[in-house]
């Protein structure tokens, strides 16, 4: 959905940028499905976060276009959805573990390609393969992927997912530098400021709450339980 949102016409730093946005949806899975309680930190990242999720739609000087936003928000979905499976899992072999995934992946997205552009398809994607397809296949499936994917779930495993998650905050920030020294992509100065204020509110979710804050935290759940 990541690389559709792009083709739809969303710039590749910018997806990038609004994929962090899985924060802000894992929140609110957990406050209104788990019945979590949210800190006061967490609240005002999360306003902060949607007031520059609208001024970076708002600004747009065409890297954003409604369908790759709806595409990047279903890619942040699934984002926190796979992070949810990852941790029910209890797996400890993460290799393993991504590797079997990946197994079941080819088949729904060939069907899913051919529903959408015909059975013709997969030849015309055979004939139009040539060596800047393989390079890209193969940095895909190997860097990104295997080894992507096997040392992420290796952080979910072995540490807590508020730990783990300022790490996607890195991927905006070498995804804009990366836009727009190799494809030109620039920014508005509305949008460089509300990327920044859009991070800002990210981490401030994901950020660990202090100790106080913990303790006010399991008192209201306390008393949430009693009443």
């Amino acid at each position: 959905m990541a690389s559709w949102s792009i083709t739809a016409g969303l710039s590749s730093g910018m997806s990038s940028v609004l994929l962090s946005s899985n924060a802000l949806i894992s929140m609110a899975v957990g406050v209104f499905i788990h019945k979590e309680a949210a800190s006061k930190q967490k609240v005002f990242g999360a306003i902060t976060a949607l007031v520059a999720l609208l001024v970076l739609v708002s600004a747009t000087n065409g890297n954003i276009t409604l369908q790759g936003l709806m595409f990047i928000m279903i890619a942040a979905s699934c984002w926190t959805i796979m992070g949810m499976i990852v941790k029910a899992s209890k797996t400890t072999q993460a290799f393993a573990f991504n590797v079997w995934g990946m197994l079941f992946a080819p088949v729904p997205l060939v069907l899913f390609a051919v529903s959408l552009h015909g059975p013709s398809i997969v030849s015309h994607a055979l004939s139009a393969w040539d060596m800047s397809t393989t390079i890209a296949v193969v940095f895909q499936a190997y860097p990104t992927t295997l080894f992507g994917y096997w040392v992420w779930n290796r952080l979910l495993i072995r540490y807590p997912l508020s730990t783990t998650a300022p790490l996607t905050l890195l991927v905006p920030v070498f995804a804009l530098i990366s836009g727009y020294f190799m494809y030109d992509e620039l920014l508005s100065n509305a949008q460089v400021f509300a990327c920044a204020l859009f991070l800002i509110g990210i981490g401030l979710i994901v950020k660990p709450a202090s100790t106080s804050s913990k303790l006010v935290t399991k008192a209201m759940i306390n008393s949430t339980s009693k009443a």
